[in-house]
This record gives structure tokens, C-alpha cells and sequence, in this order.
């Protein structure tokens, strides 16, 4: 880390100060792009997905678990992989504990992955995570929401661009509502950086002199591992 300015207690709470004005106009940016996100037309699904869970087979439906609202989060986990995404454990680490808060606000969440059940089931009990995840197997799912591609497929995109990649799994969120009469829309999807915002822990790494710490690595999260595998 190079030699930062150091300044007297007055200087630094001027500095302070402008810093927080900027702070607060990026709130009230934050605040307005998040209307226009909720004020985004909806799709219908019209589509039927099942899925398998601890509960047994679900329809996206019982996912809601009798709220109006659902986020999905796409955990990049494929059919054939031998593990799990380790970026994806790292947003799955702040799953558990906000899961009871949103539910008083109506909405349930869930992690649906491609990968089999009981590999999915091992995994979460070796992390100690409570949330539920499901497979998605051969459902369409995936594929419909962009986070997944069949070798002979064309013209995929990801995050609204078309992609040319080897990969066959990607993260992403995508949130739906249930009205009264039972009716499914697709409200929002987000993917790659639109997904920062959901990592409490980033948000604490762009707060100390450091921040994230990661322009010379190989790629951005070449550091992160799961969170049982770093050394102590």
C-alpha cells in the first residue's frame, strides 16, 4: 500500500464533509434508480417450472410460499459440476439472516441451481446455511432467465448482451410477484456487477484503505474461497 496524506483533525473533517455530500447525493440517486426498477413493465409467466427441494417437488408457485413476492437467486452450480461456484458461496454466506426480514416484508427468497439435489443438500449442511435451494434439473428454468446455456445454442446473451463463453452456468437474481388470483410475473433480473449489491461483505471492503484489494489478481475474485477453506 503506497504512503497516504496524513492531515490535522480540522483538515480531515473538512475533507469529511465534502466526501459526505457526495455520499448523500449518491443515496438519493440509489433511491430514484430504485423506483424506476420497481416501476419496470412486468412479463407474464406463462410457463410451468418444477423444481426439487427439501420439500419435494415444487412449482414456482409454492416457491412464494404464500407471499406476493419471490427472489431467486441464481447460484451457478451446473449438472455436471463437482462444486459449487465459490463467488456464489460468498453472496450465499448473507442469505441466512436476512431471509426472517424479508418475510416480514412479503417477499420470500430461495436459490435455485442446476445441480442435483443431494449434491446441493451436502453442500448446505457443510456451510451450515438455512435458506432453501432447489434443483432446477431439467427444467427450462435456468435457460429462460439467461443464467444457463446448452452447448448448441445461439445466440446466448447475459446481462442483455450476447455472449460468446465456454461456461455453462452464470450467477444472477430475478425477482417475480404472485397477484390475488394466482397469476406469475417476471418483475426484474440482474447479473454480474448488478449483483454487487447484494454482498454485504464488499460493502464493507470499499469502506477500509484497502478496499477490495484486487486490481493484481489474475481476475477480480481470484481471492475468494469457500468460506471453511481459507486459513486461519
Amino acid at each position: 500500500m503506497t504512503p497516504h496524506r496524513v492531515v490535522s483533525p480540522q483538515e480531515w473533517l473538512a475533507a469529511r464533509r465534502q466526501l459526505l455530500d457526495r455520499e448523500k447525493a449518491f443515496t438519493r440517486a440509489r433511491d430514484e434508480l430504485s423506483r424506476e426498477r420497481r416501476e419496470l413493465p412486468w412479463e407474464r409467466v406463462e410457463k410451468s417450472y418444477t423444481f426439487e427441494g427439501p420439500d419435494g417437488r415444487e412449482t414456482l408457485a409454492d416457491l412464494f410460499a404464500g407471499r406476493s413476492q419471490l427472489v431467486v437467486y441464481h447460484f451457478m452450480y451446473g449438472a455436471e459440476a463437482e462444486a459449487p461456484c465459490k463467488s456464489c458461496s460468498f453472496w450465499a454466506d448473507n442469505f441466512n439472516g436476512i431471509i426472517p426480514h424479508l418475510q416480514q416484508r412479503d417477499v420470500s427468497m430461495v436459490a435455485i441451481s442446476r445441480a442435483p439435489l443431494e449434491r446441493l443438500q451436502a453442500f448446505r449442511k457443510r456451510l451450515g446455511w438455512s435458506f432453501k435451494w432447489l434443483s432446477s434439473g431439467g427444467s427450462d428454468f435456468n435457460y429462460d432467465y439467461h443464467v444457463s446455456f446448452r452447448p448448441e445454442q445461439t445466440g446466448a446473451q447475459y446481462n442483455y448482451v450476447a455472449i460468446t463463453s465456454s461456461m455453462s452456468d452464470y450467477p444472477g437474481v430475478s425477482v417475480f410477484f404472485k397477484d390475488e388470483s394466482g397469476s406469475i410475473f417476471h418483475t426484474y433480473s440482474g447479473y454480474a456487477r448488478g449483483l454487487d449489491m447484494l454482498n454485504t461483505a464488499y460493502h464493507y471492503l470499499d469502506l477500509v484503505p484497502k478496499g477490495r484489494d484486487e486490481a493484481g489478481l489474475p481476475f477480480t475474485m481470484a481471492w475468494v474461497n469457500y468460506r471453511d477453506r481459507y486459513d486461519t
